[in-house]
């Protein structure tokens, strides 16, 4: 089955980094665009960030545009989310998506467990 398994969260000063990382299994990960949510306190998840399937095309939300980068290795079918000059704003649970996968004849999106990001000094 699909799992996607993120790592690399935690408790970070404002300013610092962060590596997040999502290891992909069950289906083709090179043939699938991948994501980045997040989910604050009291607040909708919201896309952060997403990458095509060979890596080569990018998007962010404003919000973390110059200081996230995704990118992945097809050959570790895993993603990543470089987190650079962190903000209280950008603590949340994030989260790993592989959306409208086709799994026996049925698309469905999938999502990992989350990780928490918490940056506070």
């Amino acid at each position: 089955q699909v799992q996607l398994v993120e790592s690399g969260g935690g408790l970070v000063q404002p300013g610092g980094s962060l590596r997040l990382s999502c290891a992909a299994s069950g289906f083709t990960f090179s043939t699938y665009a991948m994501r980045w949510y997040r989910q604050a306190p009291g607040k909708e998840r919201e896309l952060v960030a997403h990458i095509s399937s060979a890596g080569g095309s990018t998007d962010y939300a404003d919000s973390v545009k110059g200081r996230f980068t995704i990118s992945r290795d097809n050959r570790k079918k895993t993603v990543y989310l470089q987190m650079n000059s962190l903000k209280p704003e950008d603590t949340a649970v994030y989260y790993c998506n592989a959306p409208r996968v086709l799994i026996s004849l049925t698309v469905a999106d999938y999502w990992g467990q989350g990780t928490q990001v918490t940056v506070s000094s």
